[in-house]
């Protein structure tokens, strides 16, 4: 029986979670993930996924505001295990928990691309044509450790993150459990550091759009649909969209046409086809009905 200690917070790590649980060879002694929080506009104190499935499972969770304190390491090191996991858990590992056992991590890039908080987003800004999953030991800095092993799988053009995020989920798990069964230090391999690129944290300051690049900001929308949205100086979202013409010069904002169910919109290069919008303090609603009723046509500048 392989024991391990589980550390993770999102959906993406509660699906590597179960895939541990279910298998009959590995035993999950605890489960470490980040404390409840807020949510909603009633600041409804929610734990993670993680926690709500451990606790299904009758696991220990334990769920410490810092790993780094003493007494938390301490309490940690009581617990034998054979093999540490972790998965988009949300806090760097001190060196004391490293050396307690093998740390093995997660991480949702083919490494050493895009290490840090949002490498789905970033392959989805960049276009790439394929990302993946890769499995390292951990070390001491962010996402640096050793290969054991990369899963990759394409990107769609229209690609969503949400698929891409369920599609790379479910990549995970497989590698999770592959590399669990067979690990081996002797076979990983150092990560080229030179070749390194990082993406930081998401900020809704980000969604905000000005029609330049009708590429870009469709790349945009395909990062940050559902959050953080993408959205115009005036507040204006748009909910649905699609990339018309990626080349043709023209002026920004410009309506080019409105058809029955959407009106295209000219961007600096490249034009954009808007389905659906949302006006502040409004209910989302169809591109055409939101010029209707600003009595906006052809021609004239969306803002």
């Amino acid at each position: 029986m392989i024991r391990v200690i589980f550390m993770g917070t999102p959906d993406y790590a509660a699906s590597i979670l179960k895939g541990l649980i279910e298998a009959e060879e590995i035993e999950v002694v605890a489960v470490y993930t980040q404390p409840d929080k807020p949510v909603g506009r009633k600041a409804l104190m929610t734990p993670p996924p993680v926690k709500v499935l451990a606790e299904q499972a009758g696991i220990r969770v334990i769920q410490p505001v810092r790993l780094r304190d003493d007494a938390v390491v301490e309490e940690l090191r009581r617990i034998p295990c054979d093999l540490i996991i972790v998965a988009a858990y949300g806090q760097i590992l001190p060196k004391a928990v490293l050396d307690h056992a093998p740390c093995i991590n997660l991480h949702a890039s083919i490494l050493p691309h895009y290490r840090g908080a949002s490498p789905i987003q970033q392959s989805l800004l960049n276009n790439d044509e394929t990302t993946g999953v890769s499995a390292m030991w951990m070390d001491e800095g962010l996402d640096t450790g050793a290969i054991i092993r990369i899963l990759e799988i394409p990107i769609g053009s229209d690609e969503m993150v949400g698929s891409l995020y369920g599609r790379l989920t479910d990549t995970a798990v497989d590698l999770t459990l592959d590399v669990v069964r067979h690990w081996d230090r002797r076979s990983a391999t150092p990560q080229n550091d030179a070749e390194a690129t990082h993406c930081r944290k998401i900020t809704k300051a980000e969604g905000l759009i000005d029609f330049s690049d009708a590429r870009e900001i469709y790349n945009r929308y395909r990062a940050f649909t559902p959050w953080p949205g993408i959205y115009l100086e005036s507040g204006l979202k748009i909910k649905e969209m699609a990339l018309e013409e990626e080349n043709a010069r023209g002026t920004a904002g410009e309506i080019l046409r409105i058809d029955k169910e959407s009106i295209v919109v000219q961007c600096t290069k490249g034009s954009l086809r808007l389905f659906k919008v949302q006006a502040p303090s409004k209910q989302e609603s169809s591109a055409v009905d939101y010029l209707n009723g600003k009595r906006i046509g052809c021609g004239n500048i969306l803002v």
